[in-house]
């Protein structure tokens, strides 16, 4: 019988993150102090980020850094994720290619995002932190940050996208079973949010307007510091252990992949999975793709500038070198939520300028149509922003089956779909359109 998964024993899970930072041979470009645009110091970033997390943001120079023994433990709950042949999807699409997956919906919060969840609720509690607060889309984040502080005894304050909390109730109740204050966003529980809502009392909400208002608590609040489920460089770190354990599954199915390919809104789970292939693209030349699938409702990488900017509505935050459609850019009600960032993490937008990746914007409903083909081929609902990745993944497949090229093409499935049901309701129904811009 062909095999289908591959699962490593918990003792072979990865012990240490890989910090592509180290090996990368043009270093990103400084974050700025927005008061003086002097390039900042770890110990700058302290107000508002763990004192950990920000000496993780800045670190250049060591390529592997140890993943906390009580961190390490709590990923055995749940890693390693299953590495999957997706032989269903390639019969649907009789192509040649081999499709593999991550399947990183097994978690206990259904996504990826608890892998850094946990690392940053483990970093605030030693610390001495009483609270964490973060933004969040569609809630993926944020229900991995309410279930993390809850392990280790903190209390969470999440702001939730607006135009999300409206769509998505059911993350929005799993946010506060875990027992976090959920504030739709923008609000008028800050000076952000009602500076935001006086210039526009319609707006729906984006992460960046969260943002805002996340940080401003953080920064008002004893006891408390600012959490991010993507975009920063340190959250990316915490991700690699899905490519690195990837990078031993495929060992075990005697394969390697050509082309490898995520989802992206900022950037954490296409670090998480790209980067340790990449370091032998980097250090050894290995010919490897890398394809970061943006929504083209909101295409940074495809169709913004690279330049300094916010990565907040309110300009709390540092400056940061990446490709943007600009701070105060409204994306899109698209629904999935998780994707609809103006701007890329630090690290990926110096990878997309040196050439080492690339980029598709794809449309809502080839998107959708995507996770349709793909949950009828595998019996898994994606989560809506995992369908881009699957898009990206059955288009190269596509080119496969023209050019009969037996590629081996492996994807991240960040999430499943279970919570976003309303989402596919709305597209069987014919009531999605696709926005561009």
């Amino acid at each position: 019988m062909r095999q289908k998964r591959y699962i490593l024993e918990e003792k072979e899970i990865p012990e240490k993150w890989y910090n592509i930072q180290a090996d990368m041979k043009t270093k990103p470009m400084p974050l700025l102090n927005p008061q003086t645009r002097q390039p900042m110091r770890a110990e700058d970033l302290f107000p508002v980020f763990c004192e950990e997390c920000s000496r993780q943001e800045l670190n250049t120079t060591d390529s592997w850094i140890e993943i906390p023994e009580k961190v390490r433990e709590m990923y055995t709950y749940y890693r390693s994720t299953p590495l999957v042949r997706a032989y269903g999807l390639e019969e649907a699409l009789d192509t040649p290619a081999h499709i593999y997956f991550k399947n990183e919906s097994v978690s206990p919060v259904g996504s990826h995002k608890l892998n850094s969840a946990l690392a940053q609720a483990y970093y605030a509690k030693e610390e001495g932190l009483t609270n964490v607060t973060t933004e969040t889309g569609a809630g993926q984040w944020g229900t991995a940050l309410s279930y993390a502080a809850r392990l280790f005894g903190l209390e969470a304050a999440v702001y939730q996208v607006k135009i999300s909390y409206e769509q998505k109730p059911y993350r929005r109740s799993m946010m506060q079973v875990f027992g976090a204050q959920v504030t739709p966003s923008p609000s008028m529980s800050t000076r952000a949010g009602k500076d935001i809502l006086t210039d526009c009392p319609t707006h729906q909400g984006s992460l960046g307007t969260a943002i805002s208002e996340a940080v401003e608590l953080a920064r008002m609040t004893p006891g408390c510091k600012y959490t991010l489920g993507s975009v920063m460089s340190h959250v990316s770190l915490h991700q690699t252990i899905i490519g690195l354990e990837a990078e031993k599954q495929m060992e075990m199915a005697g394969e390697y992949p050509d082309v490898v390919v995520a989802c992206f809104g900022g950037g954490s789970n296409f670090g998480g999975i790209t980067f340790p292939f990449m370091r032998h693209t980097i250090l050894e030349g290995r010919k490897t793709r890398y394809i970061a699938a943006e929504p083209a409702s909101c295409p940074k990488l495809t169709k913004g500038k690279f330049e300094y900017d916010f990565g907040d509505e309110a300009g709390y935050t540092p400056l940061l070198p990446m490709f943007t459609l600009g701070h105060k850019f409204k994306p899109a009600n698209i629904h999935a939520g998780g994707l609809r960032y103006h701007g890329a993490g630090v690290i990926v937008s110096q990878l997309l300028k040196d050439g080492l990746m690339e980029a598709a914007d794809i449309r809502q409903l080839d998107s959708f149509e995507a996770g349709c083909l793909f949950a009828k081929a595998e019996g898994i609902v994606p989560a809506p922003e995992s369908c881009h990745a699957i898009r990206a993944t059955i288009d190269e497949a596509l080119k496969c089956r023209e050019s009969g090229e037996k590629k081996v093409i492996l994807f991240n499935l960040t999430g499943h779909g279970m919570m976003d049901m309303s989402a596919y309701d709305q597209y069987l129904a014919g009531n999605l359109i696709n926005y561009t811009i």
